[in-house]
């Protein structure tokens, strides 16, 4: 590794920043691809990765706002210095900077008639929040400084004064057409390091605002968004040519993104309305998304007879979303809660040895358990560990130490996560999302 080149890429992510986390570790881990993340937080990621790896398509990823490549890092204590302490050099040396960044250069090359670009801070330094629109108008100012002197006549893009954090939205980097033009800077701002990166990808919302509700059929109550169906589909290791079950796949939700990441995909249902739902969708897929040689298959059955439907070792994961219990108006009682565990016990249990027996050897199987707010306070799970074991499967760990830098010291609080949540504020069900290995 001595002799390669690098390049350290800065990935902002969605709301969920762990379960973003967790699906890029797994992405690079699926493909081989050799990274180490350095900085991580609510905020934003920077993983290093080889020069001229594998490009990352954004379209890929579930749980990834922005991608970009950065061209500077400098100590955190210079920006304290010129922003909390005032210091003028500190200001200065920071514009330097910028100067000098392969970020100019790149502006200057994309740059004709009116130039219009934008600066968005993430800063994980909870000492700068305060002054995170200082630091913004500041570096907005030194760039578009340096465009004039270069003869480019720019326009700075800035924010309505209601908005809480600096930061373009996908959406109006999107509409301004910043991507292709290299005219968004990401400064983001570590606890010992800052970065300033130029945004090379950003996530497209109305792709996925078009498969969950531009599909022709559709199921409103506990409806996974696609947005998370493809993080789960990441964190199962598929890869394109590999076999993707669902065995209570519903409209075809997963399905879709499984064979969007080039997946021949399976999906099975007890319910006949969801069996023709999920044809009808992935057809529509095929068309809409012009992959018309795309594999699939959709199957009637229970999944507790999946070996019967699909045969032994025939698929290499196993992604889906059971039943997660009654819609429920109001926040439930724990011991209401757990009589809804108790009653879709039998059907996961059951189903748990079969999807070992249709596995591969090493395949995995994401699969949601439902996360009960109750009245108390304290939640109510599905504990499924020890049975999933019983059956031949082995508890998969979201990270690993050596998917991060020796010189994160924050590490360790990641390394102890058992599953991954995804709860919304408004829900009274939520997603806890397993991972098991064969």
């Amino acid at each position: 590794m001595s002799l390669q080149k690098f390049e350290t890429k800065v990935f902002i992510p969605g709301k969920n920043w762990m379960l973003s986390l967790a699906e890029l570790v797994a992405f690079f881990e699926a493909r081989k691809i050799w990274f180490e993340t350095d900085v991580f937080s609510r905020e934003f990621f920077t993983v290093k990765t080889q020069e001229n790896a594998e490009t990352l398509d954004i379209a890929d990823f579930g749980g990834i706002i922005k991608i970009g490549k950065t061209s500077k890092s400098f100590p955190t204590d210079l920006i304290k210095e010129a922003f909390l302490e005032k210091d003028k050099e500190s200001r200065n040396r920071i514009k330097q900077e910028i100067t000098s960044a392969d970020l100019i250069g790149k502006m200057l090359e994309n740059a004709s008639g009116k130039y219009t670009f934008g600066v968005s801070v993430y800063n994980a330094e909870e000492t700068l929040h305060p002054v995170s629109k200082i630091i913004q108008r500041h570096i907005g100012s030194a760039i578009k400084q340096q465009l004039r002197l270069h003869g480019v006549k720019a326009g700075f893009m800035g924010f309505s004064r209601d908005r809480q954090q600096p930061q373009l939205t996908h959406v109006e980097v999107l509409k301004k057409g910043m991507v292709e033009n290299k005219a968004e800077a990401l400064v983001c701002i570590g606890k010992q390091q800052a970065f300033l990166a130029a945004t090379t990808a950003v996530h497209d919302p109305f792709e996925f605002q078009k498969r969950d509700i531009g599909k022709p059929r559709q199921r409103k109550i506990f409806a996974m968004p696609p947005r998370l169906a493809k993080i789960m589909v990441n964190l199962s290791f598929c890869t394109p040519g590999k076999t993707l079950l669902d065995p209570f796949c519903g409209v075809g939700t997963i399905l879709q993104e499984a064979l969007l990441a080039k997946a021949d995909v399976v999906g099975m249902d007890l319910n006949p309305w969801c069996v023709e739902a999920a044809r009808a969708n992935m057809e529509w897929l095929k068309t809409e998304y012009k992959i018309g040689a795309a594999e699939y298959r959709i199957l009637r059955g229970d999944a507790r007879g999946l070996a019967r439907k699909i045969g032994q070792e025939a698929v290499d994961c196993i992604v889906t979303e059971p039943d997660l219990g009654p819609a429920l108006r109001d926040v439930p009682t724990a011991s209401y809660a757990l009589k809804i565990i108790d009653k879709l016990k039998p059907l996961l249990f059951g189903f748990l040895e079969e999807a070992n027996v249709v596995l591969t050897s090493g395949g995995r199987l994401v699969l949601v358990t439902p996360y009960f707010k109750t009245r108390s306070g304290k939640p109510v799970r599905m504990f499924l560990e020890e049975t999933a074991e019983g059956v031949g499967f082995k508890k998969v760990f979201p990270f690993r130490k050596e998917s991060f830098s020796g010189e994160n010291m924050s590490v360790e609080r990641l390394l102890g996560v058992r599953s991954l949540w995804d709860v919304a504020e408004r829900h009274k069900v939520g997603r806890e999302i397993n991972v098991f290995q064969k």
